[in-house]
């Protein structure tokens, strides 16, 4: 008997506007085979249900990577998690979207992604994720966070890549260009030819849409849950707890030197415990 392993990448867009929906892909595997990928799509939260819940049918494991905080306790400022990840995304020049129930349509009662995640009923513990055989599971990522890892050109003062092409004064095509080749080689790295030559075909864009970079940023999302599922536990963190908020993210030496300094300061879990201070 054959098992399937699949692997999905959601960039929902916190709201559930028509005018701007998220997207969604996946690839399977198939006994440690990869399938071929599920290309990204725009979606809303329903469709996306709809897609999850039907590659889950006919899948032994899933794992979803969603690049939208999950659990947002405080009614305001932001989340602990996101003050370690802005030692990162700060320092290298872009911003962290605070998070608090007071954002109406995004985190609010009301909000879409508390009647996605009730329907989805995933689990939601990322080291339980890594090592399970069945089942469904979703996990937070933040591929802002997630670049500088995975390229070390983009670990600098002020080297994150402008690539949303929704703010025409800092875009950058050249960046852009950079954070799908970076995701291109990474999936290549897997043995995901499909993923890897989707990349390379959207890293040529002359004038990408910020769908597509809705659709680039799914990817980024697939490629966060290939590195938890199926490389080395030293390859990720985990940022904050189940209680507050967290993040999965892939780390090197040097991001993940930064980002344990900040959780030190700041007295929040990485992989689990508050990292000690250093003499």
């Amino acid at each position: 008997m054959s098992e399937i392993e699949t692997f999905v990448g959601f960039d929902s867009a916190w709201t559930d506007s028509v005018k701007a929906p998220g997207a969604i892909c996946a690839v399977a595997f198939r006994n440690g085979v990869p399938q071929s990928l599920i290309e990204p799509r725009l979606v809303r939260f329903d469709a996306a249900l709809t897609f999850i819940q039907d590659l889950a049918s006919r899948s032994d494991y899933t794992l979803v990577a969603l690049d939208q905080p999950t659990i947002v306790p405080n009614q305001s400022s932001l989340r602990p998690v996101e003050r370690v990840a802005g030692s990162v995304i700060g320092w290298i020049g872009g911003g962290v979207q605070p998070s608090n129930r007071g954002k109406k349509g995004m985190f609010c009662d009301d909000s879409p992604i508390w009647g996605f995640l009730a329907a989805l009923g995933a689990s939601e513990d990322p080291e339980v994720a890594r090592t399970s055989r069945s089942g469904l599971h979703l996990i937070e990522v933040f591929p802002a966070l997630a670049l500088p890892a995975l390229e070390p050109e983009f670990f600098r003062y002020r080297g994150a890549p402008r690539y949303n092409p929704g703010n025409s004064r800092r875009f950058n095509v050249e960046h852009w260009g950079r954070v799908a080749a970076t995701a291109g080689l990474w999936f290549e790295h897997d043995g995901l030819d499909d993923a890897a030559h989707w990349c390379r075909g959207i890293a040529a864009m002359p004038e990408p849409k910020k769908a597509d970079q809705d659709r680039l940023d799914a990817m980024l999302c697939l490629l966060i849950s290939l590195r938890w599922r199926r490389h080395s536990r030293e390859s990720s963190m985990m940022l904050g707890d189940l209680e507050n908020g967290y993040m999965v993210v892939p780390a090197t030496p040097q991001t993940r030197a930064r980002l344990e300094a900040a959780g030190t300061r700041r007295g929040v879990p990485i992989d689990g415990a508050v990292p000690p201070g250093r003499n």
